[in-house]
């Protein structure tokens, strides 16, 4: 073990850390923090945690030693998945280092067993700052370990924004001169579209077009086999693999309705087993859902729940229905959005029982606080009026007056009226809601 050890931290002081682009989610704030807390880093696997990673550790690097900041990729197949290692992995490092390492770095931790537990001795006993990644939900806040609680700050990383989009291909854009030139705002909505069909995984996005959709079907097989079957051991591989393509060819669900899907297509899976794979597929981060907001308990639970996947890249390289269809990518991206805005637990749509519908109800401290459609064209009157009409019912039924519709190009603020209700209906290019965060 020690051998393996020192081989590790000697190649580390001569690694050449790679270049990456800054990101929005830095953990520089976090370098110092107290009181101090392990700094967990969760997200989808080859999303950029280790990028993240080692942005942060360049902070450091200005002012620090390769022995005082110490990183260290458990996916690494020299290191035996054996809690021996972490045992001896402190030890080793004062020894070879003379007790000098203040700053650890641990990427995908997880794989080894007991791990918390060796985690929080080291937070309790050593003055060190931790900081630990991981692909699969074991690090996240849901499922952390008893003897973690109160001593972890999560930090859950999504794919790239529009903006870090533009910063990733080194694309400049004059802000201020898309208002007034038609080729700016010619050039930044080619961007867009690029970005709403290819999505915003940080490798992919530097591919060229005929590789990204292949590298994207490699991502998701290793997440199936890695961070869904493997690791819950799933049985029946088939009825899980073809769960996933009913998901990613619908927008909403219920599990009766699956389960009899699934049946139908003659696999042999029982309700809970169902719902046991689709507490699964959310834990690797793949699939977001969204439930319907009512104040009604037994609504809000048995409803069905809309489908959002974690990259756009997926829906185009993947789904049989919705690859090319703009109007599903442009909703999906724009969940992604609300997703790093909001914050999972704020999302929900609405719908009454006469079926109009609203895509997105935004709360904070359970208080409605935004109503958005997202509708890629209005050129049909009836389409335009349907989003309006869900938008002012749902208005006067939570009590919530900022009321969006995201468009392709449209752009405008008009009063609405509808069966005696009477609001003002903000409408935006969804180019320009996603490069200005203040919408």
């Amino acid at each position: 073990m020690k051998r393996i050890i020192k081989t590790l931290l000697y190649e580390w002081k001569g690694k050449q850390l790679p270049e990456a682009q800054p990101r929005k989610d830095k953990i520089k704030e976090y370098l110092d923090l107290s009181p101090k807390k392990i700094i967990v880093i969760t997200g989808f696997r080859r999303i950029g945690k280790t990028y993240l990673l080692f942005d942060c550790i360049k902070m450091l690097l200005a002012e620090k030693t390769k022995e005082e900041v110490i990183y260290l990729n458990f996916e690494d197949e020299r290191i035996p998945l054996q809690i021996e290692f972490l045992t001896q992995l402190l030890p080793t490092i004062k020894e070879e280092f003379a007790n000098k390492t203040a700053y650890l770095f641990l990427d995908e931790i997880q794989n080894i067993p007991n791990w918390s537990k060796w985690l929080r001795r080291v937070y309790d006993t050593e003055n060190i700052f931790l900081f630990v990644s991981g692909s699969n939900s074991k690090l996240s806040g849901n499922e952390i370990p008893t003897e973690l609680r109160g001593r972890f700050l999560e930090i859950n990383i999504f794919p790239l924004s529009f903006e870090e989009f533009l910063v990733f291909k080194k694309i400049k854009i004059d802000k201020k001169a898309v208002e007034h030139v038609s080729d700016t705002k010619a050039e930044l909505r080619r961007y867009f579209r690029e970005y709403l069909f290819f999505g915003g995984l940080p490798e992919i996005i530097l591919l060229p077009e005929e590789r990204k959709e292949e590298t994207a079907q490699s991502y998701y097989r290793t997440v199936v086999q890695r961070d869904i079957i493997e690791r819950f051991s799933v049985k029946n591989e088939e009825a899980l693999k073809a769960l996933l393509r009913l998901l990613l060819n619908g927008t909403t669900y219920t599990v009766t309705k699956l389960y009899n899907t699934i049946k139908s297509m003659q696999h042999e899976v029982g309700k809970t087993t169902l719902q046991d794979f689709l507490s699964y597929i959310e834990r690797s981060y793949f699939l977001y859902s969204v439930p319907l907001f009512s104040y009604k308990i037994k609504e809000h639970q048995q409803a069905p729940r809309k489908i959002y996947i974690i990259d756009n890249i997926f829906i185009k390289s993947l789904s049989t229905s919705y690859a090319n269809n703009q109007a599903r990518l442009l909703e999906n991206a724009v969940f992604l959005e609300l997703l790093r805005r909001n914050g999972k637990e704020n999302i929900f749509y609405w719908k009454d029982a006469k079926h109009y519908e609203v895509d997105f109800v935004i709360t904070k401290k359970r208080e409605v606080k935004e109503l958005i459609q997202v509708c890629f064209s209005l050129e049909s009157m009836e389409t335009k009026q349907r989003e309006i009409r869900g938008l002012l019912r749902a208005s006067k039924e939570v009590g919530c007056k900022k009321l969006t519709i995201l468009t392709d190009d449209y752009e405008d603020i008009k009063k609405e009226e509808w069966f005696g209700i009477t609001e003002t209906i903000h409408y935006i290019p969804a180019w320009k809601w996603f490069s200005s965060p203040e919408f």
